[in-house]
């Protein structure tokens, strides 16, 4: 179970804040919120309830915190209560939180009113207790009562951090110029108040650049096994080797937070949709405009003696059935429990193999580490002299692991790892023999023709100068460096490789909970830079990719050709005939709506005139409509969109996107106004999922509607 946790940030929104400084182009108070904002929202995106936070704003323009009848805490103000925020609390606290009209307000007293708030909602219980104190220090600060504001951080243990807009830290590095007196002593107080109570103290620019690096969770582990690691049978032999043993995961896939369906609420405001997906504990915590979306499922079967020819059935009638060739088996829940093995759980050694007899590709799962039973002494010394007799003979183990009884058994391999702070065996799931998978491909180093002749000389086989070339590209490329001290390097140690996915979504869903209409920021370089290799690898092999393009005679691939069908030279044929003058090629003047595309796409080719173009795309534009208004529900859908696909290529390729554009405006002012037969929304909706809708820019230089005109084009309003 995680800590109970109790944080509160003090946030200075002094008139001085609203001030932009040192060539920012947003107020001191925005900039510093950035840190605070993002602290707050992945606090909420846990949807723990014992994770609570509480929110003071200093040198407001009003007083009210319960020590208000004292002239010291006048111009604080207590933003939010502690306990756990939600939606409601952060857009209400980001329209609070603005720039006051006053300077007056002392950040020592702050913090006595955050301890008086922390200390009334934890009492004695167990907490994590922390003050976030983010200020520029330009305001009066009054040195009274320091040493009891120490000794009471101390006695309550509660964590200070102060974080100062533009302070002075030399270890970040960072000094500001031409600084005035009073911020000057504000910043050795606060430096002298955090250093007494052991807390942080350093500048803002520092906290924000932090942001930058994604987060790690840190997951507790949960044994996914618990049991005996066996050798022999206890029950027949007394010398039978039990081991009480654990098992918890070592790697396991991250997974992104995943989104849930919501439907606003009639009157409700649409831009509140954006900040449904981050995940909270209970109803209470999605947002109000919003409704859930439930989903439900119903059985039929087809029954011609009742009403539409369906009968409803509960889950419960349902019988299992497994496929048996063209047919359903049927299996009683009786007879499908005599087809499962009876297993117990345990982790059964089946034997051993030497480490070099085993190929890395077998891996099958993810690695779990199989440690002793805790607080277990004789378990603990015995799982280890196992891993170091396993380590000392190069060994590995193979067993068969049941994780609870009535399980299926799993085939697991058991290796010994041996670190100076820890031991474990490092356990991995081994394949069945059903589970493998042997194809057969031809040899890449050599060929061998049909008569059994081996060939050396070949164009398929790359020379000795193109391996030799290829062998050095990829040792250039090497993702290693060289320390201060002259040893090796990872250029990208595992602990700094992130997933950019997970971090992305997780970084937009926090934007989006606090700036719902504003667009989302770039990801972060650190999310990006696996995409591509490193700069100064890239310069180091570059020599060496410049020879194997020379050896290999690499040549760049003309891209293929759009948009050249009219008015293109035909190839003639080697005999020189002209089949279709031989045949007398019929020339289309009516397509017929039975066989439109194929008579479509031949009244192109013989067209001769623009005229001849817009006459075939006029009448398909009248068969399309026809489809439509005579179409008995969405019947004749899937014919129009296919329609309105192959318009819309060939007139990408005979270089007329404008026909296709202006008919497909019309054919969009017919649907709204229900001019086809009824309401057709549905098959617009087809037409944007088809991508089919204007050709723009990017298409074709044809045209001059823009990508962003082509996507609001396809809304339907």
């Amino acid at each position: 179970m995680a800590d109970k946790e109790a944080t509160v940030y003090v946030v200075d929104v002094g008139k001085s804040m609203g001030e932009q400084k040192n060539g920012r182009s947003i107020s001191d108070l925005d900039w510093a919120m950035k840190y605070v904002w993002d602290k707050i929202t992945t606090t909420v995106s846990t949807g723990r309830k014992t994770a609570t936070i509480g929110v003071v704003g200093l040198r407001t323009d009003t007083t009210n915190n319960d020590l208000s009848e004292d002239d010291s805490y006048e111009n604080i103000s207590v933003l939010q209560g502690i306990g756990q925020i939600l939606m409601p609390d952060l857009r209400r606290l980001r329209e609070e939180i603005r720039p006051s009209k006053t300077d007056k307000g002392d950040a020592i007293s702050s913090l006595v009113v955050a301890i008086q708030m922390i200390n009334t909602y934890t009492k004695k219980l167990k907490y994590k207790r922390k003050i976030i104190l983010v200020t520029n220090g330009e305001g009066a600060m009054s040195t009274d009562g320091v040493d009891q504001i120490v000794n009471k951080l101390k006695s309550d243990d509660i964590e200070l951090v102060v974080l100062g807009v533009d302070f002075d830290d030399p270890e970040y590095p960072f000094k500001e110029e031409d600084k005035n007196e009073l911020k000057s002593e504000n910043e050795a107080l606060l430096r002298s108040l955090v250093e007494d109570c052991e807390g942080v103290y350093g500048t803002i620019a520092q906290a924000i650049a932090e942001l930058d690096t994604p987060r790690v969770k840190a997951v507790r582990g949960i044994p996914s096994f618990r049991g005996e690691l066996k050798l022999g049978d206890p029950t027949q032999y007394d010398t039978a080797l039990r081991i009480q043993v654990e098992r918890y995961y070592r790697t396991y896939v991250a997974k992104p937070p995943s989104a849930s369906s919501f439907v606003v609420k009639p009157g409700g405001d649409e831009s509140a949709q954006s900040s449904a997906t981050i995940a909270l504990a209970d109803s209470k915590s999605i947002d109000e405009n919003l409704v859930s979306v439930r989903n439900a499922r119903t059985y039929h079967v087809s029954d011609p003696s009742v009403a539409g020819g369906k009968r409803e059935l509960e889950r419960d009638d349902l019988a299992k059935g497994y496929e048996y060739g063209r047919t359903a088996v049927h299996i009683s829940e009786s007879d499908e429990n005599i087809t499962k093995l009876e297993t117990f759980a345990a982790l059964d050694l089946i034997g051993f193999i030497q480490n070099d007899q085993y190929d890395r590709y077998m891996n099958m799962s993810n690695s779990n580490v199989i440690i002793a039973q805790k607080t277990n002494e004789k378990a603990t010394l015995a799982l280890s002299s196992f891993i170091h007799a396993l380590f000392e003979l190069d060994c590995y183990a193979v067993a068969r692991l049941v994780i609870k009884d009535n399980k299926s058994p799993l085939i697991v391999l058991l290796a010994p790892s041996i670190e100076p702070d820890y031991e474990c065996l490092l356990e991995v799931q081994l394949p069945f023999a059903e589970d493998v998978r042997a194809y057969k491909f031809p040899p890449l180093d050599q060929v061998v023709t049909i008569s059994g002749k081996e060939i050396k000389d070949h164009r398929n086989l790359p020379s000795e100068d193109l391996m030799n070339a290829m062998s050095k590209y990829v040792d250039s490329m090497e993702l290693v460096e060289e320390d201060e001290d002259g040893e090796e390097i990872d250029t990208i140690p595992l602990e700094d490789s992130y997933s950019p996915l997970l971090h992305r979504i997780e970084q937009a869903i926090r934007w989006r909970a606090i700036h719902p209409n504003e667009p989302l920021p770039p990801p972060s370089e650190k999310l990006t830079r696996l995409s591509k290799p490193p700069q100064e690898v890239q310069e180091r092999a570059k020599k060496y990719l410049d020879r194997i393009i020379n050896v290999a005679d690499v040549k760049k691939v003309p891209p293929k050709a759009k948009g050249r069908k009219r008015n293109r030279d035909i190839d003639k044929p080697l005999s020189g005939l002209d089949v279709d003058e031989l045949l007398n090629r019929e020339k289309r003047v009516k397509i017929s709506p039975n066989n439109a595309i194929p008579e479509f796409k031949q009244t192109l080719s013989n067209a001769e005139t623009i005229e001849a173009i817009k006459d075939a795309v006029g009448q398909m534009e009248k068969i399309i409509e026809n489809h439509i208004s005579n179409s008995f529900g969405d019947a004749n859908y899937d014919r129009v969109v296919e329609e309105l696909g192959v318009l819309r290529g060939e007139l990408i390729d005979y270089e007329e996107p404008s026909l296709y554009n202006e008919l497909l405006q019309r054919l969009k002012d017919h649907i709204l106004k229900e001019e086809l037969g009824g309401d057709r929304q549905e098959l617009w909706w087809l037409i944007r999922r088809s991508k089919i809708g204007l050709i723009d820019k990017t298409v074709s230089d044809q045209v001059q509607v823009t990508e962003q005109e082509a996507k609001e084009f396809l809304s339907l309003k």
